[in-house]
């Protein structure tokens, strides 16, 4: 199985993962592609910078996201592929997942509620409503 699991950096994706592995869905056969979305800045702040600038501060930011994900899966002796992407998280998901062939797409979800959501707007609603592969949304 091919599975692309979204992470934030937030608790969501810590308890998300530990229910990955708990219910042994981190196996071996399964191919895995660890992705988090970095939002793009405004461009009239991009502007001010040059593009390298910009570039590393999106690499910056999805390290930070990364990098503890790199050492969960690898304390679990799993190989994963680490990417980022810039721009919605939901598009970017849900346009991933789609093009890239997965058959599952795994995220944590905030659980703001029915109100949160209507004032907020979520991610992972966005995504179950945009996705055409199988979402495994845990909260």
């Amino acid at each position: 199985m091919k599975i692309l699991i979204a992470v934030d950096g937030s608790e969501q994706t810590q308890r998300m993962l530990a229910y990955l592995a708990q219910h042994q869905l981190l196996a071996t056969g399964n191919t895995y592609t660890v992705l988090t979305v970095v939002l793009e800045l405004p461009k009239r702040a991009a502007s001010y910078v040059n593009a390298e600038t910009v570039k590393g501060y999106y690499q910056e930011e999805a390290e930070k996201v990364l990098e503890p994900v790199k050492a969960f899966f690898a304390q679990k002796g799993v190989a994963a592929q680490f990417e980022f992407k810039v721009g919605s998280p939901a598009h970017e998901l849900a346009q991933t997942a789609e093009q890239g062939g997965y058959d599952l797409l795994a995220l944590g979800s905030h659980g703001h509620g029915a109100l949160g959501n209507l004032l907020m707007g979520s991610v992972a609603t966005k995504v179950v409503s945009q996705c055409k592969v199988p979402v495994l949304l845990l909260r």
